[in-house]
Order: C-alpha cells, then structure tokens, then sequence
C-alpha cells in the first residue's frame, strides 16, 4: 500500500554541501521513494496519551534544521516521510502507525519516529505483529513505566501493561536503562524479576556506560523517553528531573543502537510540545546523527551460518557439568554466549539460542559462576 496518504509534507529545509540534508530525500513537493533508502524517519504529532501535555505539535523544524546541516561524506539514503498529524482519535493514530510500521519492517529498513507521546511505544510494537516473530524492546526510561494490577486507559506511564496483555504476545524480553531507584517500586522489581526481563539501573551505566552494549545489540525495537536526560542536559521534556543521562552518555547509547545489527526501529518520545530552544534541538538532532553514524558503521558479525570470523571459547562448569559456550567476532570483538533450548523429540540435535555478551560476561563463567543472563533466558526458553 502507498504510505503517501498518512503523511503531510514538511517545508523545505536549507542545508550546506556534505551534509546529512545531502543524503535525506524529504517529503516537500513529492512523496520519497523510500523503498530504495536504507533508514526512514518520521515526526508523529500525537501527545494525547501524554499524562501531562495534551498539544500535539513539537518543533521538528528546529530539530530537522539542525540534523539537516550536520556534516556528512557517507551513502547512506535516508527518506523523511514528513509529518503523522494525529488522527480523530487516538486509536485512529495507533492502527496508522501500526500499519506504517509494518510497511517499513517488511522492507527491512530502519524506522526512525521522533514523537509524541511514549504510549506510540505500544502501536509501533503492534506494526511488528504481522511478522509474527519474537520481539525484544529496550526503553531508556528513569522509571518502567508499568502500573501493577491495575487496568487503566493506556497513557505514557502504563502502556508496558497494555503490551504485555495484548495478544498474540511476540514479545520475548523487555530492557530497561536507566531506571532510578526513587520511581521504581519493589512491586516493579518483582515484576520484572518473575517475568526475567532486564533492567539496569542509572548509576551502574554512568559507570561503565558500556554495559549498555549488548541489551542494545539483542533490541528490536529500542524506545527513548527523553525524560531521561537530566534536567540540566535537556529541558523540553514532558517531565523534568534532577538526576538522568548527560547528553553525552545518551549520544553513545544510541551509536550503540545504530551498530546493533538487530535493531529496526528506533523512537524518541516525550519531547514537549511547542517552540523547543536552541541547544535542546540541537542534542536531539545530534542523537539522530550518532544512531545514522553507528548503523552506517554496522559489521553484520551476528554468528549465524559460517563461524570462520569468530573465535570460540569453552569454559567448563563444574557443578552443572556443562560447558558454556562463548564466541567472539573477529571483526569487532564482541561477545555472544550460547543458551540451549529445551530438548524435545523433534529435534535430533541440540539447539542453541545466541545471546549478546560481554568479556566481563566470559570472565564471570571462568570463575565458575553461570552469568544471570544465561539463566534468564535459559528460563525463558523453557
């Protein structure tokens, strides 16, 4: 189906020579031809699941501005759909990006949503529903944004609940970055502790911003609550708060998305609605610029089919007399770690699952320690 019909078209933007706006062909006079691009990006103007800001409009003007005169030498092609005006209501907005992202997905290119509301969250997961494969979704939030055993209308703060209950459910791990202790109920933590999803707490990724990597590298779909970002970084969120990402860490998060061979879809969200200032559009557009940067940098290591690029590492484990099977690429010496399925009778040979890892990940199993994540999704797989 043509995509045209759900997009108005935005005005035409200057930009200098080697520059991103070199690269984009954007929606001013004609529809892009985005089925011959490889990344597509799109504003949506949809805040009415916001908890706190009900005007649709954002200033992407100021953000394109910015992201279009950033400098750039690469081949990438990037489509700029224009402007999803909200729809009569908020479903109407839902069922559109919905199917606009299952339009894209099936074209394997990299979807790009600047927003709107966090609660778009749940209709860009449902565009991956037709597919009908097993999603992993990561959120860099300050809080989880789950309401324990309480229905209520989806918003931003309890659309994970809406999306754990739909079904079909295809979702197979949930992460979450970032959290601060100070929003996160012990209820939350239970939650997430029966279910084995992830998360990881702000402190410990300020200190090794890296650890980040491989929940982004084993992300389909990666959501970004710009609330997030301390206060004194950026001030056009929906929320404000004390504590959060430097701008900085946030920019490196997102190049590690961009690297990640996995992920297809990548949105920011919460941003406020009206004029956004100088500096907080330019941080935006420099968070689109590192996620271009990193996926036009991608290596392809993921360790399927041939194993001749990587290296294999076997640390025996004594108290379950099984080896932990560890690979690391050589092209970018990243880590996967091998968890088996469940044995049944259909299969004569063993099957494995390939998570990303890190080398602290290895380093933990020589002690003789299993890694969390290895029994995480070995329960999950069971």
């Amino acid at each position: 189906m043509s995509l045209e019909i759900y997009f108005k078209p935005i005005h035409s933007i200057k930009f200098s020579k080697n520059s991103i706006g070199s690269v984009v062909d954007s929606h001013v006079n004609s529809f892009p031809e985005w089925e011959s691009s490889d990344i597509v990006f799109l504003t949506i103007h949809e805040n009415r699941g916001s908890s706190s800001e009900k005007n649709n409009e954002i200033d992407h003007y100021s953000i394109r501005t910015k992201l279009y005169n950033f400098k750039w030498e690469g081949s990438l092609a990037i489509s700029d759909l224009g402007i999803l005006d909200a729809g009569s209501s908020l479903k109407d907005t839902y069922a559109a990006l919905k199917e606009i992202t299952f339009e894209i997905q099936k074209k394997s290119k990299l979807l790009v949503l600047l927003g709107g509301s966090q609660d778009l969250t749940f209709a860009n997961y449902l565009g991956y529903e037709q597919l009908e494969q097993p999603i992993n979704l990561t959120c860099i939030d300050h809080s989880f944004d789950v309401v324990v055993d309480q229905e209520q209308e989806i918003s931003d703060k309890n659309y994970i609940n809406h999306l754990l209950l739909h079904s079909p459910n295809n979702l197979f791990n949930f992460s979450i970055l970032g959290c601060q202790q100070y929003y996160v109920g012990s209820d939350d933590l239970r939650f997430f502790d029966e279910l084995f999803f992830d998360y990881v707490r702000l402190g410990e990724l300020q200190n090794t911003i890296s650890k980040s990597e491989p929940i982004l590298r084993n992300t389909d779909l990666l959501s970004v609550d710009l609330s997030s970002l301390r206060n004194s970084e950026f001030k056009n969120s929906t929320s404000n708060h004390p504590n959060g990402f430097f701008g900085n860490e946030m920019c490196q998060m997102i190049k590690y998305a961009g690297l990640s061979d996995k992920i297809s879809s990548v949105g920011f969200y919460n941003l406020k609605s009206g004029e956004i200032n100088e500096v907080d559009a330019e941080l935006i557009a420099q968070l689109i610029f590192f996620l271009v940067m990193g996926f036009s940098q991608r290596k392809n290591d993921f360790p399927v089919g041939s194993k001749k690029d990587l290296i294999k590492y076997s640390v025996y484990h004594e108290d379950s007399k099984h080896n932990l099977i560890f690979h690391k690429s050589k092209k970018t010496e990243r880590w996967w770690l091998e968890v088996p399925y469940p044995p049944t009778k259909d299969f004569k040979f063993e099957r494995h699952h390939l998570i990303p890892c890190n080398y602290q990940d290895y380093k933990i199993a020589q002690n003789g320690v299993i890694p969390d994540l290895w029994w995480k999704t070995y329960r999950k797989l069971n």
